[in-house]
């Protein structure tokens, strides 16, 4: 074994899904060279494997051979040793023969995994040695991690048995049960025993995937309900992503255990006897929608063109990639963006696509898909361009971890896109950071279906770029979360108000990180918006022939299930002079519910302060870099009853289970006004000077009468707002 180096690795190993395991792979015989991109960690590298001679030393309870040979096609190529011992009636012949067949005489041909110059990253390694003491690494979650290493649960009981049921109070989050059945741990022990050549690791494979299998038989044939709710904790191993994890990254395993003298004839039928059954259970158990379901049609047809031999082959073909043709289109909106609105599980399909093409391409099968596939996801390529800020990060817009988007996995993506694309000149100026390419013009983008703005004064280092989020979701999607009209703003390569993230898939910590409180928006009572009241819509989107880009977004969420507090949530922003932001916000409606809280909320990064007022109708806030790259924000509030400004720190979350910082937030806080509406102007101004030398004041001037502050105009709204002595008259007509 070399020492450690580079490597490059395929583009499935960077495209990284959240709730999914990233490697969907298939087999592949022993000759087959892996494509590659460049990759960051360490590895470890072995010559060419020395295979060695076949065995017939038995090391699990498995010893029935003979029902593999009822599910395959004997007359498959290459199986003719197979099929004469299995009419001669010695299945323990045919076992060998299968072994040997699998071992040396396969074609079917997998682009993903390299058998040669089989590579491993130093954390795999770690994952492969862990769990060979059954600390079995569930993607996520750690009992701890110091100085970049982390420790893996121990699935053991008092007994050193495997304790699948395994849980901890220091974890709720309903994944931790739900991905442990997803075997993560298998394929890193995989490439660490291809790499070292050391037996341990399949044999750690062979007695925890056996006891798995005994504790968990597969429920053949049965239907389980339609997911969700209480039914998703009974039987979860054998649920959605789990099988079809679970399949996908069996594939991959096999061509790397499979020389091995303890990989048996006997393990192998057990482990394909199985393999198929669960093929079976996922055929009938498929989602109706969701990434769920572009997981399961990809893992059944991927079995059925990597595992050709069995008799189902072509039927599961035809099946999975038939409705990977169907969900193409389904699970795209009309403006590109992934139904459930989430940008990670938006990346995630595009890659599930595109390896599904990729795939049927290296094994000359292109007519399982339709060849109009891959240009129905151009438009979604560009949604990805258009939400990576300038220096390739990505905020947490709802279940996206942005931790596992760093700047080389989006380039890697893009690099993808560009592959796909390659007269799409902005996706390979994306690709190449501006080496080739064309750089794109364009300084706005409404994604109006989905519910996502963007607007920016360039594209480089020093741009600013805002993203505003207001989803049309009436359907309450679970990965989008209630926080209608927030925004994202990154100036000169600094995130000022990161958001929240999702901290957890499920429990009150996933209910406190995405409620709507947690984000730059309004709530009533301090009360998150209804799951099933996020009906974003676009008012208005324009470029005056001053330069001052407007944008208008409204929502009608209803606050809090009990009391019910209905309203209209209009907000405006205006991007004056391409260079600083004012915001408009309205809340008008419901009479009934005078005289309660309205609260602007805002979360700036870490290094700021709260600015102290002695006037009651402003609060303020404002960074404190040493770099030049700071702003100022300022809130006015049009009518000042009770007036009050609370501040509200609140960690922001990265990835699962991690507090990655602090934010720096508050609370503007009025009464709303009887019959009317709560209205507030913001200005958010960057500066690089002293904070002193800035000054900042904002007014209506739509209600200029005494008395008629708080009044409503439905046409638009106007207000005079003064930067450092200059003064700005901001208006918007709606038709």
């Amino acid at each position: 074994m070399t020492g450690a180096l580079k490597v490059n690795l395929h583009k499935k190993d960077i495209m990284t899904t959240h709730m999914k395991h990233t490697t969907i792979l298939t087999t592949l015989c022993a000759t087959v060279l892996l494509l590659s991109c460049s990759y960051e960690e360490n590895i470890i590298i072995q010559d060419a494997d020395q295979s060695p001679a076949i065995t017939t030393q038995d090391t699990v309870s498995f010893q029935d051979t003979s029902g593999i040979f009822e599910i395959l096609n004997l007359a498959y190529p290459g199986l003719e040793e197979v099929k004469s011992a299995v009419e001669a009636g010695d299945t323990l012949a045919a076992a060998k023969a299968l072994l040997e067949y699998w071992r040396y005489g396969r074609t079917a041909v997998n682009p993903y995994i390299d058998l040669i110059n089989t590579t491993i990253s130093e954390t795999d390694l770690r994952i492969a040695d862990q769990a060979c003491e059954h600390r079995f690494y569930v993607k996520g979650f750690a009992e701890k991690e110091e100085d970049g290493v982390a420790t893996y649960y121990l699935f053991e009981d008092k007994n050193k048995n495997i304790d699948w049921n395994f849980t901890t109070d220091k974890v709720t989050d309903q994944e931790f049960r739900y991905q442990r059945h997803r075997h993560q741990w298998m394929e890193p022990q995989a490439k660490a025993y291809r790499v070292t050549g050391d037996e341990k690791y399949i044999k750690s494979w062979i007695e925890v995937y056996s006891d798995w299998l005994r504790t968990f038989p597969c429920p053949t044939g049965k239907v389980y309900p339609p997911a969700g709710g209480a039914e998703n904790d009974i039987e979860y191993e054998w649920k959605g992503l789990q099988v079809a994890e679970r399949v996908l990254s069996q594939m991959n395993i096999i061509p790397y255990f499979i020389y091995s003298e303890n990989f048996t004839p006997q393990w192998l039928c057990t482990v394909l006897s199985e393999f198929a059954k669960a093929v079976e259970l996922m055929r009938l158990n498929y989602y109706a929608d969701s990434n769920i379901l572009i997981t399961q049609s990809q893992a059944v047809g991927f079995a059925g063109v990597m595992m050709p031999e069995f008799t189902k082959a072509q039927e599961w073909a035809e099946e999975g990639f038939g409705k990977l043709a169907d969900n193409a289109s389904s699970q795209f909106l009309a403006d590109g963006v992934h139904y459930e609105l989430d940008p990670s599980y938006h990346i995630a399909a595009i890659a599930d696509f595109t390896e599904a093409s990729d795939l049927l391409a290296a094994n000359g099968r292109t007519e399982l898909l339709p060849s109009d596939f891959t240009s129905k996801l151009q438009n979604a390529a560009h949604f990805v361009m258009d939400m990576v800020y300038p220096d390739y990060s990505i905020d947490n817009w709802n279940d996206t971890r942005s931790a596992s988007y760093t700047k080389n996995v989006l380039k890697r993506n893009f690099k993808t896109y560009s592959e796909m694309f390659p007269e799409d000149g902005e996706l390979k100026w994306m690709a190449t950071e501006g080496a080739e390419g064309t750089k794109p013009t364009h300084l706005t983008k409404a994604y109006s279906t989905a519910g996502y703005y963007m607007l920016r004064n360039g594209w480089d280092a020093n741009s600013t770029m805002m993203i505003l989020k207001n989803c049309n979701d009436p359907q309450g999607g679970w990965h989008n979360q209630s926080d209608n009209g927030t925004f994202g703003l990154w100036i000169k390569g600094r995130n000022f108000f990161p958001d929240a993230g999702c901290y957890a898939y499920s429990g009150n910590d996933r209910t406190t990180w995405a409620s709507t409180r947690y984000h730059n928006t309004i709530t009533v009572q301090s009360k998150d918006i209804l799951a099933n009241t996020r009906k974003g819509e676009l008012k208005l989107l324009e470029e005056s022939e001053d330069g001052t880009i407007t944008l208008v977004t409204q929502n009608r969420p209803t606050f809090d299930k009990a009391e019910s507090y209905i309203y209209t949530h209009r907000r405006g922003v205006f991007f004056v002079e391409k260079s600083f932001f004012v915001i408009v916000d309205e809340l008008y409606g419901n009479t009934d519910g005078d005289n309660l809280n309205v609260n602007l909320n805002f979360h700036l990064c870490e290094n700021a302060e709260i600015d102290d007022y002695a006037t009651a109708y402003q609060t303020g806030a404002h960074t404190l870099y040493n770099d030049g790259n700071n702003l100022m924000l300022r809130v006015f509030s049009e009518t000042t009853n009770g007036f009050k400004t609370e501040v509200k720190s609140i960690d922001y979350s990265n990835d699962i289970g991690q507090k990655s910082g602090k934010r720096v937030g508050f609370q503007h806080t009025i009464k709303k006004p009887a019959g009317k509406a709560a209205r507030f102007v913001s200005v958010i101004y960057p500066f690089s000077n002293a904070f002193s030398d800035n000054t900042v004041d904002a007014i209506f001037t739509d209600n200029t009468e005494e008395g008629s502050e708080g009044t409503f105009h439905a046409e638009g709204a106007a207000l005079k707002v003064t930067v450092n002595g200059k003064e700005y008259e901001l208006s918007y007509t709606l038709n």
